[in-house]
């Protein structure tokens, strides 16, 4: 136990809670402030127990991240091991630092392909990740279960929200976002099937509407009308009458009463 100056004495729970409905609020100012009155921790005193006490290193954590001091939440992140429960909010702590200090040296905001190469070259300490293969920064369970009560109700209520954060380790934005994403996949993959259904029948109107028009066009490659050259009709529309004359011989064909006697 400690006293603050002008304040009654402490235990390191105690500080620990307040650290913690602080970090709920979201008043990072006065969360700081907090932090900045505690006594320096010396080795093997009372104060000591403040670096070992989880709610209070992560309140830290999260005090350098919006001061813009990255090494010193990197230094926290990577030398202290937090709870499962943790975990999902010091990653994003961890891949936003990393985002913000690239899109800092580009001077403009990181695409897919440049985030998923941060994450490659800055992977998740141990001690803020429990080994678990990660997909697009959910990790593969968490999004099975996503998943699941995405088919049951593409709309959850906020209840809903809460309680499916609760049992992935998200916050209620990361599920709502998560949900808002896939039903604009859905919706697009709905609409470019759409799209292929009306460009295949368009294609099937067009190859019959082609077909019907040759053979108008062609009355010869109609069904039951002769297609070869040398037929009947050919060489008539072919051969002018002056040539049929002239190439046709007149014959006489004698019945049998001319002979008579």
């Amino acid at each position: 136990m400690f006293s603050l100056p002008g304040l009654p004495m402490f235990t390191p729970e105690q500080v620990a809670r307040v650290c913690e409905n602080l970090e709920d609020t979201g008043d990072m100012e006065r969360l700081g402030r907090f932090l900045w009155s505690l006594p320096s921790a010396m080795p093997g005193s009372a104060t000591d127990a403040l670096n070992r006490h989880e709610s209070v290193m992560r309140a830290r954590a999260l005090v350098a991240f919006h001061s813009g001091n990255f090494e010193a939440l990197y230094q926290i992140l990577q030398s202290h091991r937090f709870t499962r429960e943790s975990h999902a909010k010091l990653q994003a702590l961890w891949l936003d630092a990393h985002y913000r200090e690239a899109e800092r040296l580009r001077g403009r905001p990181l695409g897919p392909v440049e985030k998923y190469r941060i994450r490659k070259k800055f992977p998740l300490p141990r001690t803020i990740w429990d080994g678990e293969q990660k997909t697009h920064c959910f990790k593969e369970r968490t999004r099975s279960l996503l998943r699941e009560w995405y088919l049951q109700d593409p709309y959850p209520n906020p209840s809903r929200k809460r309680h499916l954060a609760q049992a992935t380790g998200l916050t209620p934005t990361q599920v709502g976002n998560w949900f808002k994403n896939r039903r604009q996949r859905d919706r697009a993959a709905s609409a470019k099937n759409r799209s292929v259904l009306q460009q295949n029948a368009s294609l099937v109107s067009s190859s019959v509407s082609l077909d019907c028009s040759n053979r108008d066009c062609h009355p010869h490659l109609q069904t039951g009308s002769p297609s070869h050259p040398g037929s009947p009709e050919t060489s008539d529309c072919s051969m002018s009458t002056e040539q049929r004359e002239t190439s046709t011989p007149d014959i006489s064909v004698c019945s049998d009463s001319d002979f008579e006697p």
